[in-house]
């Protein structure tokens, strides 16, 4: 009895200390740092663009362009002259509701070839449903041409929150797609539905032979992994090859997990937080059929976006990863080494961080997630 009335004491002071940071982050967003005291030393903060609605997702094009979605369904293209384009002919259309709306794009690996880009989104059903696709068309022109939808997460389902949606390609060609549970709950454990997986499928929507499920009566032969809550932050870490993702938990209990193949991740059955109701969740166990995150945070730090980081301008994050977060209000630089990680410095930005991109000349692009949505540059002090 003792124990948990601790355990609910910690959790409680815990609330109260994130929701102190999070008062005062948001009352200092709007007086954005001009530069930032971070490992890497002394860094320069610029506000390129703003008066985007949400920006969610971001990926440049060769010629150094950026692709900029915003939630409300619109993707524009901003360029070195600081302008940001009208919105681009033939995206699909999307259930901006909530956290719903136009999510990622990424490039395909041979766009010099094939033109091809990938968006994110939700998409509308019947009845208010809604479900998260992914799709593809060339980018020609300024606009998307031949746009489809390759991949539905089934069943659509009503409710607002909850998409996942970052997309990720591997070498091999290959792509990953995290996908949230929609907010409820349960479906995270029946791999009968898409709902609370991260997805695995080829470039044009079939599915790799060598899925786990593959053929497995009552799993979809997508799913590579489960029992995840919401996935707003994904990455390949170009050191190992391994797919890493920054999960959302409830209340308490974000993780960092590198998912494996077939692996169930626990959720809602056990998290290190518990629910919104002040409901106990059981703590995750060893050796248990449930995989464990490798580092989890409590007060949350809302993960969104994810990049390991290559670049030259600043040698101290090379093969960092650096997650945005929304309620951290800035950027989590985290040590991966193999299927170790550990959290090593806060990069505070005093805003909602919604994604986090490397640019061709080492500096970190940020998009920031509210109605005057920005993108913010770091870059090294002249």
């Amino acid at each position: 009895m003792i124990l948990k009335k601790l355990k609910n004491f910690n959790l409680h002071s815990q609330m109260m200390v994130g929701a102190l940071l999070f008062f005062i982050s948001s009352f200092s967003a709007s007086a954005q740092k001009g530069n930032v005291r971070t490992d890497a030393g002394d860094i320069k903060v610029e506000v390129l663009a703003e008066n985007l609605d949400h920006p969610w997702g971001m990926a440049f094009l060769p010629d150094n362009r950026l692709l900029v979605t915003e939630r409300a369904g619109d993707l524009r293209i901003y360029d070195e002259n600081d302008s940001i384009s009208q919105p681009i002919k033939g995206t699909p259309e999307v259930f901006n509701v909530g956290q719903g709306g136009l999510l990622d794009v990424a490039l395909d690996l041979d766009f010099e070839q094939n033109n091809y880009i990938y968006l994110s989104f939700a998409e509308p059903g019947q009845d208010s449903t809604a479900s998260t696709a992914l799709g593809r068309g060339r980018f020609e022109d300024n606009q998307v041409k031949d746009f489809e939808v390759i991949f539905r997460m089934e069943p659509k389902v009503e409710g607002p929150n909850h998409f996942g949606g970052r997309i990720v390609f591997s070498p091999d060609d290959k792509i990953f797609l995290t996908l949230g549970e929609r907010f409820k709950f349960d479906p995270a454990q029946d791999n009968s539905s898409h709902l609370g997986t991260v997805i695995r499928i080829n470039k044009d929507g079939s599915v790799p032979q060598d899925n786990p499920f593959i053929d497995q009566e009552n799993a979809r032969d997508e799913i590579w992994s489960y029992g995840h809550r919401n996935i707003e932050s994904a990455a390949l870490d170009p050191e190992s090859g391994l797919l890493w993702i920054a999960e959302m938990g409830p209340m308490g209990g974000d993780e960092f997990n590198q998912p494996e193949a077939g692996r169930n991740y626990g959720w809602p059955e056990v998290s290190w937080g518990d629910n919104y109701d002040g409901t106990e969740i059981p703590d995750p166990q060893p050796n248990s059929e449930y995989a464990d995150a490798v580092v989890h945070w409590t007060p949350t730090i809302s993960p969104s976006g994810l990049i390991f980081y290559t670049g030259g301008m600043f040698p101290e994050w090379e093969n960092s990863a650096l997650i945005g977060g929304l309620t951290s209000s800035g950027i989590v630089r985290m040590d991966v080494n193999g299927e170790q990680a550990e959290e090593v410095e806060r990069i505070p930005l005093s805003t909602r961080v919604r994604d986090v991109e490397q640019a061709p000349d080492g500096s970190v692009y940020i998009l920031t997630d509210e109605d005057n949505g920005k993108i913010l540059r770091l870059k090294a002090m002249e």
